[in-house]
């Protein structure tokens, strides 16, 4: 039997957001079997990896602790050698300052495969996204892109000549970059721009002169960052698009975003790119996979940081049996009452099963709880007949259109329950109910290695729950990451307290935000509060909640 061929993909990972990587990187992620990457910007592009897949973070970044090289070098030839897929993902692109040439090296010596997948350099980005550009038919016939790791190696009378300059990995030689091309007859008048986090919701900018930016940012820990030196800075504020934020969202209250006064240092000093609400906002996001992503998309469009925590896997019931034999019966009922898009998903894909569709529904009225149950069934062009106007189940009787007495009701629910009130209300008012499990919910077995790191470093600002059950799988999760954490690095053991406590103390910097009274209740009894909880208890209403506390705080 043919031993399975290997292969090494360099991969680039792009500038920063996962927005920026290109199709073909996001396919080969999802077919590693292993992947050695750098410390990345958004470690969202971690989800795209299948989950079994070998991950080995290698860091790479500013001067901090890393793997060497030449044991990088050793890894993908070793897992190539053993016949794995292996994509070494690094941050912008693979061939600009990304150390490629030593690890083409050794797998050639190796007579490993290799592939090179380009990325979107930050050189490249930082600046457009700044909307300052790179070449001028006046300002700028040319650029150079340079690291100041060794400031010596370079030659800055040549570079004091050219137009612009892109420096990568300066931010810490800030004022020897200056003094070198000060030194080399550059005027001190000369525009300069920092860009920080180029490419991710924390983006910020500072633009001033040779003579004063190191005053404008003096105290202010500017890495990662590009620079950009040249007078094609001057033509930013002609080019930067206008944010919505600034007429939407920012208030008299709310810092003033607007281009600073190179001679006023700021304190503490502002990004002059007006902000999105939530930016600078990690929020951590517990809904089922596959169930998050518009969500997902909504929080990073104002701004926040989400890191993907499923805290519930959906799966089909033990048994058909109930409804199926419920779906048989249908004529039988006067109402179907669906309280979840899960609800709604399982009970047509067992109507199909029987042969039927919507058709067989026509003497039946359907009750659904939440805007989003109800889009569920309009996709199967059906109009839910009520709808209760504030989207909780348990006071859907409040607002029910008709009598109850002697009415036969199906409720496809959870396997394990969780709607008794509900279920208490209907019959109490004379209906017979017929409860069928139409799928189950389950707590994962792992936390994604992203949510795991974000946790334990506190770099977690925000936790998102959108019903009880992701409480309280959050809660047996967290459980496992906190005595993971503490079994392997005892500086950090939770003191000698009960189990609840040391949850309640590892997140009690963070905000816990709930989209509506049920889930709060469980988040209370469980954490011992709630900091933010829905208006309007839907996804956009705990969106727009987050935005409020965000602005507010």
């Amino acid at each position: 039997m043919n031993k399975p061929k290997g292969k090494v993909y360099l991969v680039g990972a792009g500038p920063g957001d996962i927005a920026y990587l290109t199709l073909k990187a996001c396919k080969l992620l999802s077919i590693a079997e292993v992947l050695i990457y750098d410390a990345l910007v958004d470690t969202e592009l971690l989800q795209h990896l299948p989950q079994d897949c070998l991950q080995v973070n290698v860091g790479k970044r500013g001067g901090q602790p890393s793997t060497p090289q030449t044991e990088i070098n050793n890894l993908l030839v070793k897992y190539c050698q053993l016949g794995r897929q292996v994509v070494r993902l690094k941050s912008g692109d693979p061939f600009i300052f990304g150390r490629s040439t030593s690890e083409i090296e050794a797998l050639k010596a190796a007579d490993c495969a290799f592939e090179v997948i380009p990325g979107i350099s930050s050189a490249l980005a930082a600046p457009l996204l700044a909307g300052i550009p790179l070449t001028d038919p006046v300002m700028s016939r040319c650029f150079a892109v340079l690291t100041a790791h060794e400031p010596d190696a370079l030659d800055w009378e040549a570079l004091s000549r050219l137009e612009t300059l892109v420096i990568l990995m300066g931010a810490q030689q800030l004022g020897e970059i200056i003094h070198r091309l000060v030194r080399q007859g550059r005027s001190r008048t000369t525009p300069i721009a920092i860009i920080q986090w180029a490419a991710t919701p924390q983006q910020q900018i500072w633009t001033g002169t040779l003579e004063n930016i190191l005053e404008q940012t003096s105290g202010v820990s500017l890495s990662p960052a590009a620079i950009v030196i040249g007078q094609v800075v001057e033509l930013r504020p002609y080019l930067e698009p206008k944010n919505i934020y600034i007429e939407e969202f920012l208030f008299s209250n709310a810092p003033h975003l607007e281009t600073m006064d190179a001679n006023l240092p700021p304190s503490p000093p502002l990004p002059l790119s007006p902000s999105l609400p939530l930016t600078g906002k990690t929020v951590l996001v517990t809904r089922a996979a596959g169930q998050s992503s518009q969500f997902t998309q909504a929080l990073t469009s104002q701004g926040a940081t989400v890191i993907e925590m499923p805290t519930i896997e959906i799966v089909p019931p033990s048994s058909w049996e109930g409804l199926d034999n419920a779906i048989s019966q249908i004529s039988s009922f006067d109402w179907l009452i669906l309280t979840s898009t899960n609800g709604v998903d399982y009970f047509f894909e067992r109507l199909f099963a029987q042969n039927k569709d919507a058709r067989t529904l026509s003497d039946l009225k359907i009750a659904v709880v939440g805007e989003k149950t109800a889009q569920s069934l309009k996709q199967r062009c059906l109009q839910a007949d009520f709808i209760p106007p504030n989207f909780v189940a348990d006071s859907l009787i409040e607002n029910f259109p008709e009598e109850l007495a002697g009415k036969k009701v199906l409720f496809p629910r959870v396997e394990t329950g969780g709607r008794e009130i509900l279920v208490q209300e209907l019959t109490a008012k004379g209906a017979l109910v017929v409860e069928v499990a139409a799928y189950q919910s389950r707590c994962p077995e792992n936390v994604p290695p992203p949510a795991e790191i974000a946790l334990q470093n506190g770099t977690v600002d925000v936790i998102t729950f959108t019903s009880s059950k992701t409480v309280q799988f959050f809660y047996q999760l967290i459980q496992k990451v906190f005595s993971k954490n503490s079994q392997e690095d005892l500086s950090f053991a939770l003191p000698e307290v009960s189990s609840h406590q040391s949850i309640a103390k590892s997140i009690e910097k963070v905000c816990i935000a709930s989209i509506g009274p049920q889930t709060s209740k469980t988040c209370r009894s469980l954490f011992g509060r709630v900091d933010v909880e829905a208006e309007e208890y839907t996804l956009e209403g705990l969106t727009q909640a987050l935005i409020k506390w965000s602005i507010n705080s």
